[in-house]
C-alpha cells in the first residue's frame, strides 16, 4: 500500500511540476502594456481589448470594420496609438472619426498604422542602419513612415511632418508585434 502511495504521490509531483514548466514556458515574452498582460500566444485584437491605454484604439478598430482583419494570420506590424496619443488630436477629431460616414477615413488612419510583416525593433534597427540613420517604410495603407533614433528612443515620422515616439517596443502576438506608440500618425 505504501508503494502506491508512493508511486501516485511521485506521479502528481511529476505532473505539477510539468504543468508549472509548460505554465512558465507560455508566459515567456509577455510585456505588459496598459497594466494587462500582452501574451505571444494570441492574437493583436484579443491581447488589445484587455489594455486600458488603447480603449480608443480598440473602439476605432471596431468603428472601422478591421477586427477580423487583425485577428488575422498575418503578420502584422501595428504603432499603437495609446489613449492620450489620441487626445492629442483636436477636440472633438475621434468622435468624428468614428462616425459611420467617416468610417473610410478612420480605416486609412488606422491602416497607415500598420505594416505588412513583422518587424521588430531589431529588424526596424537594421533598416535604419541600412538607411544611414533613417528607415522608410510602407504602410498597409500605402503611404510611407520614416523612422530613426534619436536619444535611445525609437522615433517615427509621418506624412505630415509629425512625429511618434515609441514607448514599449516588441510587445509580441502570435500574428505580429505591437510597438506602442505616444502619437497617432496621419497619413497624407
Amino acid at each position: 500500500m505504501k508503494k502506491l502511495f508512493s508511486t501516485a504521490f511521485a506521479l502528481v509531483a511529476i505532473a505539477l511540476a510539468t504543468n508549472t514548466t509548460v505554465f512558465a514556458q507560455a508566459e515567456k515574452g509577455t510585456k505588459m502594456v496598459g497594466g494587462a498582460a500582452m501574451y505571444p500566444s494570441k492574437d493583436i485584437v484579443d491581447n488589445a481589448v484587455n489594455s486600458k491605454d488603447h480603449t480608443t484604439l480598440v473602439a476605432a478598430v471596431k468603428a472601422a470594420g478591421l477586427v477580423e482583419t487583425l485577428k488575422g494570420k498575418g503578420p502584422f506590424t501595428v504603432f499603437a496609438p495609446t489613449n492620450s496619443a489620441f487626445d492629442k488630436l483636436p477636440a472633438g477629431t475621434v468622435d468624428n472619426l468614428i462616425k459611420p460616414e467617416n468610417k473610410a477615413s478612420l480605416t486609412k488612419i488606422l491602416t497607415y498604422h500598420v505594416l505588412a510583416g513583422k518587424m521588430d525593433s531589431k529588424m526596424i534597427a537594421a533598416a535604419i542602419k541600412k538607411g544611414k540613420g533613417k528607415a522608410e517604410m510602407t504602410t498597409v495603407e500605402g503611404g510611407k513612415l520614416w523612422a530613426w533614433m534619436q536619444g535611445g528612443k525609437l522615433v517615427l515620422q509621418d506624412e505630415k511632418g509629425g512625429k511618434s515616439t515609441v514607448s514599449i517596443a516588441d510587445v509580441y502576438q502570435k500574428n505580429g508585434v505591437i510597438h506602442v506608440v505616444d502619437t497617432v500618425l496621419m497619413p497624407k
